[in-house]
């Protein structure tokens, strides 16, 4: 039970840095405190620009593929689509795709213990992770358990997120209904208060949620209920299944590696600010945590410098725009219906462009806006 790394969580971020460390011959377990596979609570959509950075192909647990993407902006009465020729938002379910992606990292050699609840960490020249079924030491520790992430909080971690809540619903519905609302991926931006609602087709039922952006007091069921029933018209729900959850949609703002413990994925608050999506940026955290360690050659202060200097270079900069986005976006409902009146088809876009990994958040944008809304204003 001896490791150059310890991954904790079994999600996309923990399974790609696993697959990374692996094939560079770094021993490596994961530490997971359920049994795979296991249910995830998350919407399931996978973006493109994530998935065009795989290793392999992940076809086989892929429930459907979108090429277009649909977002209603109901106080604006604006409609804008966008198509693409590969599949901008693929479906998933995370206990398959999770599953499917430890089950690679263990064909690379790494070792999986299930069932295993962290406990706590004592930090020595070693560190040691008490788990219910034993003691694992360890030299670095990857932290990918996710929003509520134990690690970060037994590390030493204070909470500087910004924590969304979030209701989903895996429901059935009839056959008329399924096959009207599983054309295209939809996006509802006034189901509620300064968010969104969502209804993401599976094979054979559609996850359909609601989240905000921002910490306000509403009545999720109510609104859940007229999201169904005015807004996606469904006329019969056979079965549904509640989930509630939290995102993150910013990053701690107090670094993200202490005594050589990386925190990747939403435990390092990487979910994407503007639209939430959290698979692609776990896996590309993931994957630099990984590749720091490498490259150090497992060395704890430069595996640290190389991290951050990652993180620095493009990732944290971009999220850093998306989330000033986020603020004009959703807390100033004028501006934000201005914007997709005259420009809607262009930032529809922009955006797809960056589901698509075609682009990333240009650092200036916030320059150019208000420039055209002055401009817009003042002429």
């Amino acid at each position: 039970m001896i490791f150059d790394v310890a991954i904790i969580g079994s999600g996309p971020a923990g399974a790609s840095a696993a697959i990374k460390l692996a094939e560079a011959g770094v021993s490596t377990v994961i530490i997971e405190k359920e049994t795979l596979p296991r249910y995830k609570t998350c919407g399931g959509g996978f973006a493109y620009r994530g998935r065009r950075e795989m290793p392999f192909n992940v076809s086989e647990v892929v429930e459907k593929e979108f090429f277009k993407v649909d977002a209603f902006f109901q106080k604006g009465g604006v409609h804008v689509s966008s198509e693409r020729s590969e599949p901008i938002i693929s479906m998933v379910m995370r206990d398959d795709f999770d599953n499917f992606l430890v089950k690679k990292a263990k064909e690379k050699g790494i070792t999986l213990l299930e069932g295993h609840q962290l406990n706590d960490i004592t930090f020595q020249e070693n560190i040691i992770l008490h788990t219910s079924k034993g003691d694992v030491k360890t030299k670095f520790v990857i932290a990918a358990d996710g929003a509520l992430s134990k690690t970060a909080k037994l590390t030493g971690w204070k909470e500087t997120r910004l924590l969304i809540p979030a209701l989903e619903y895996e429901v059935e519905v009839n056959a008329d209904d399924f096959e009207r609302l599983s054309k295209s991926v939809r996006l509802d931006f006034d189901a509620i208060p300064m968010g969104y609602g969502w209804c993401f087709p599976k094979q054979n039922h559609l996850s359909i949620g609601l989240a905000s952006f921002r910490k306000i007091k509403v009545n999720y069921k109510d609104l859940y209920k007229d999201y169904l029933k005015e807004t996606l018209k469904i006329t019969e729900v056979i079965k549904e299944e509640m989930h509630g959850f939290q995102i993150p949609v910013s990053p701690r703002t107090d670094g993200f590696v202490r005594k050589n413990v990386f925190l990747v994925g939403d435990a390092a608050g990487f979910a994407d600010p503007l639209t939430a999506e959290g698979i692609s940026n776990a896996i590309f955290s993931g994957n630099m945590a990984a590749e720091a360690i490498i490259e150090s050659n497992l060395d704890n202060e430069l595996s640290a410098e190389i991290y951050n200097k990652k993180l620095e270079v493009t990732f944290l900069p971009e999220l850093k725009t998306a989330y000033k986005l986020s603020k004009l976006f959703y807390e100033n409902d004028t501006v934000r219906t201005f914007l997709m009146k005259k420009y809607g088809e262009k930032i529809c876009e922009a955006m797809t462009q960056i589901l698509m990994g075609e682009r990333s958040y240009p650092l200036d944008i916030m320059k150019t806006i208000k420039k055209k809304f002055k401009s817009a204003i003042f002429s």
